[in-house]
C-alpha cells in the first residue's frame, strides 16, 4: 500500500514539476517576444501591441479557410464557389446530383446564362452523346475522337506523381484526351494509356537541344508515341497572359528536372514567348514545320487581348492557302489559372472566355476558316451550364484543369505553388503525396468527364438538339442591364463570311 502511495506522490510531484517548468518556458518565450515586437523597427502594430498583434495575423491567414467553411454564401466565393465545388465533387464521386426545393442560383444578375427548353424534345431518351469528330484530316495520321470534355495542360512538376496517375488513368478510361502541360512527357502520363496533347511551351521542355532550341530528333520521339495525338504550341495561358511557366525551385525535383532538361532545385522561369516565333508568319511557320515532322495536327494555345491580332493571322492564312492553317485554337480565359502567377498578371492581365470565345469563333466565321480549324475552350469550364453554353457559342471541345483538380481531392488551399497542397495534388513531399491514391482517384475523374457529359446531354435533350455540338446561339439567353434575357444570337450575331480562302 505505501508502495503505491509513494508512486502516486511521485508522479504528482512530476506533474507539478512538469506544469511549472512549462508555464516557465512560456514566460520566459512570451518575455522575448514582448521586447522583440517592442523594439523591431519593421511592424508598427507589434511595436504598438506586443505579442497580442500577432493575433491579427494569425486571423488573416485563417480567414480564407473560415470564410469557406463557415461565413461565404455557397455562391458567391471566389475562384471556385462551394455549389460550384459541391457539384464537382459529388459528379466525381458518381453521387446522386439531383436536388430539391427549388435552385439556389441566382437568375437575376447581368450576364446570367438560361438555357432555352424545346416545346417539343425528342421523345424517348433523355441525353445525347456526342459523336465522332477529325482534327487535322489533312495530317498523316489525323486524330479522330468522340470527346468533348477533357483534360486541360497541367505539367508533371505542378502536378505530383500520383495526380499525373491519376488523370492518366481516368482519363482513358472516361475516353478523354489528357494534356502534358509545358513540362514534357512524363512515364506517368503515359502509363495510364490516354490520349495525350502533347504541349510546347516556350521553353520547349522535353523538345529541346542543349541550347535550349526546338530539336527534330526530340519531336519525333515524341510523336513515336502512338498516345501522343496532337501538338499544341503554347503562345500564352490564363493565369499569365505574357509571361512564361513558374515552377519554384522546390518543385523541381531530380525527376522533373530530368524530364525537362534542367537542373535540379533551381527555379524553372519559362520565356515570356517563343524567341522564335516573333510574329504570325513565324507562328504558321512553326506550325507547318512541326506537322510535317510528327504527321500529326497541330495547333496553338492563347489568351486573347487585342482583336486585331486574329485579323493579321487569318488574312496570312487566306493569303497563304487552306493548308497553312491550325489544325485547332486552344483559347484560355483570363480567369483560368492552375499554374503560380504574378497577382498583377492573374487579376488585370488578358480577355475572359465570356467575351474572348464569341469573337474568336465569328472571326473564324468571317475568313470562311470555321470548319478549318477547331475551337477548344478553356477557363473554368467545370459545370455542365458552362460547358453547354461554350458550345452554344461555337466551341468544338472544352477542356478543364482545375474542374480535374477538384475531381482528385483539391479542397483550394491556394497552396499550389507553395508544394504544400494538403491533398498532395500539387506536391512533391512525400508526407502529402501519402494520401492521393492514383488508383482510387482515377475513377473519379472518370466519374467526372462522364456525369460532365451525361449533364450536357440533358441539356441538349431539354434544348431539342440530338448532338452537343448542334447547340448554337439560339438555345440560350443572357440577362442584360434592364433585367430581362436576350438570345445569345442577338448579343453576338454570327457574321457573314468576308473572306475567302483562295
Amino acid at each position: 500500500m505505501s508502495a503505491h502511495l509513494s508512486i502516486l506522490y511521485e508522479t504528482i510531484e512530476f506533474g507539478e514539476i512538469f506544469k511549472y517548468s512549462f508555464l516557465g518556458i512560456l514566460f520566459i518565450i512570451a518575455v522575448g517576444l514582448f521586447f522583440y515586437d517592442r523594439y523591431q523597427k519593421e511592424h508598427s502594430l507589434w511595436r504598438n501591441y506586443p505579442i497580442i498583434a500577432h493575433g491579427r495575423n494569425l486571423l488573416e491567414a485563417l480567414g480564407v479557410y473560415l470564410r469557406q467553411y463557415f461565413y461565404a454564401m455557397d455562391r458567391e466565393e471566389l475562384p471556385f464557389n462551394r455549389a460550384m465545388r459541391s457539384w464537382i465533387y459529388r459528379a466525381a464521386k458518381n453521387v446522386e446530383n439531383v436536388i430539391g426545393f427549388g435552385s439556389t442560383r441566382d437568375l437575376r444578375p447581368i450576364g446570367t446564362v438560361i438555357f432555352v427548353d424545346a416545346p417539343f424534345p425528342p421523345l424517348g431518351q433523355t441525353m445525347v452523346l456526342p459523336k465522332e469528330m477529325i482534327i487535322g484530316p489533312e495530317c498523316r495520321i489525323p486524330y479522330k475522337t468522340s470527346s468533348l470534355f477533357n483534360i486541360s495542360a497541367m505539367s508533371y512538376g505542378a502536378l505530383s506523381k500520383e495526380a499525373v496517375q491519376a488523370l492518366s488513368r481516368g482519363a482513358a478510361k472516361a475516353g478523354c484526351w489528357l494534356n502534358t502541360g509545358e513540362g514534357g512527357i512524363s512515364p506517368y502520363h503515359l502509363e495510364g494509356g490516354a490520349d495525350l496533347i502533347a504541349q510546347i511551351g516556350t521553353a520547349k521542355y522535353g523538345y529541346r537541344d542543349k541550347e535550349g532550341n526546338l530539336d527534330e530528333d526530340h519531336l519525333k520521339q515524341a510523336a513515336a508515341y502512338d498516345q501522343v495525338k496532337m501538338f499544341e504550341i503554347k503562345l500564352s495561358q490564363g493565369a499569365k497572359p505574357g509571361k512564361g511557366g513558374i515552377l519554384p525551385a522546390v518543385k523541381v525535383t531530380p525527376e522533373v528536372a530530368k524530364i525537362r532538361g534542367i537542373e535540379p532545385y533551381k527555379e524553372s522561369v519559362s520565356p515570356n514567348r517563343h524567341v522564335d516565333i516573333a510574329n504570325v508568319s513565324q507562328l504558321l511557320d512553326k506550325i507547318q514545320y512541326i506537322r510535317e515532322v510528327t504527321g500529326k495536327p497541330v495547333g496553338f494555345k492563347i489568351v486573347l487581348g487585342n482583336y486585331d491580332w486574329l485579323d493579321e493571322l487569318f488574312m496570312e492564312i487566306v493569303r497563304r492557302g487552306f493548308g497553312a492553317a491550325p489544325d485547332f485554337i486552344t483559347l484560355d480565359s483570363k480567369d483560368g489559372g492552375s499554374g503560380a502567377a504574378p497577382m498583377s498578371l492573374m487579376d488585370y492581365v488578358g480577355l475572359t472566355i465570356k467575351e474572348s470565345l464569341p469573337v474568336l469563333v465569328n472571326k473564324l466565321v468571317e475568313y470562311g476558316l470555321r470548319k478549318r480549324i477547331k475551337v477548344i475552350a478553356s477557363g473554368k469550364l467545370v459545370t455542365p451550364g458552362e460547358v453547354a453554353w461554350a458550345l452554344c457559342i461555337g466551341a468544338d471541345f472544352i477542356n478543364s484543369a482545375r474542374g480535374f483538380m477538384f475531381s482528385l481531392g483539391c479542397i483550394q488551399a491556394l497552396r499550389c505553388h507553395l508544394n504544400t497542397c494538403p491533398t498532395g495534388i500539387t506536391s512533391h513531399q512525400k508526407r502529402f503525396r501519402y494520401g492521393l491514391i492514383p488508383e482510387n482517384k482515377a475513377d473519379r475523374v472518370y466519374h467526372y468527364a462522364k456525369n460532365m457529359v451525361q449533364e450536357v446531354g440533358i441539356i441538349c435533350h431539354s434544348c431539342g438538339v440530338e448532338e452537343p455540338r448542334e447547340l448554337r446561339r439560339h438555345h440560350a439567353r443572357q440577362v442584360t442591364e434592364n433585367g430581362l434575357s436576350v438570345l445569345l444570337s442577338e448579343l453576338y450575331p454570327v457574321p457573314a463570311v468576308k473572306h475567302f480562302l483562295t
